[in-house]
């Protein structure tokens, strides 16, 4: 499969191009800096120069699917994540319409389903995350959203939860699960329609992917 992520420089983002190429993917890696293109390079990735808020023309050309982790960060304020959290991720979305690309697995965030529950400061954020994950929904597109609780800096443990289309609870998850839970994602077709919350847990990535295809 050929695969775009897009956020591949960010945490979550660069723990997924490493997964994909581990699995055997051919993997596309959108950047704004041609100085990122280096280590991506190192790793097996094809960069490719995109911008959320500039140029995206041609970047999702000839991939089969596309992997969206790009965020304008905790510390930009609500301007930016209306930009590019929000603004930035449909127009993704519309590029793979107009392109035919079927395929997107969306990283959102818990709560998202309804901002009201997270905590005041970050409903801007989660505002952004609900409309755009209705705006894809609503797109045609064989989408998969996951929506993941904190993210840690941990090594991956390979074991998770899954909330359809929720947990009641709060909790963690290393970035590197949730990279191996998108991967999965794009490779398992049960999961595409699914909205999910994730947190860690113990069930096996593999196994907790397939079950996504019960609530469909």
């Amino acid at each position: 499969m050929h695969v775009l992520v897009i956020g591949a420089t960010g945490g979550t983002g660069n723990a997924l191009v490493r997964d994909l190429l581990r699995r055997g993917h051919a993997v596309r890696a959108m950047i704004r800096d041609r100085g990122q293109a280096d280590a991506l390079v190192g790793l097996g990735a094809t960069p490719v120069e995109g911008d959320l808020e500039g140029e995206l023309a041609g970047v999702v050309d000839g991939v089969d699917a596309v992997a969206f982790c790009a965020g304008s960060g905790s510390t930009t304020g609500p301007d930016a994540t209306l930009r590019v959290d929000l603004h930035g991720a449909v127009r993704v979305i519309d590029e793979c319409v107009a392109a035919d690309v079927p395929r997107l697995v969306m990283l959102s965030s818990m709560r998202a389903d309804d901002p009201l529950r997270g905590p005041e400061r970050l409903r801007h954020y989660l505002a952004a995350m609900h409309a755009r994950d209705r705006i894809l929904i609503g797109s045609g597109l064989a989408a998969t959203i996951v929506r993941p609780g904190r993210l840690l800096h941990d090594p991956g443990t390979g074991r998770v939860r899954t909330g359809v289309p929720r947990l009641e609870e709060r909790g963690e998850i290393p970035r590197e699960d949730v990279a191996a839970v998108m991967a999965t994602c794009l490779e398992d077709d049960r999961s595409i329609g699914a909205t999910f919350e994730l947190l860690s847990g113990e069930t096996p990535v593999a196994d907790a992917v397939a079950a996504l295809g019960q609530h469909g």
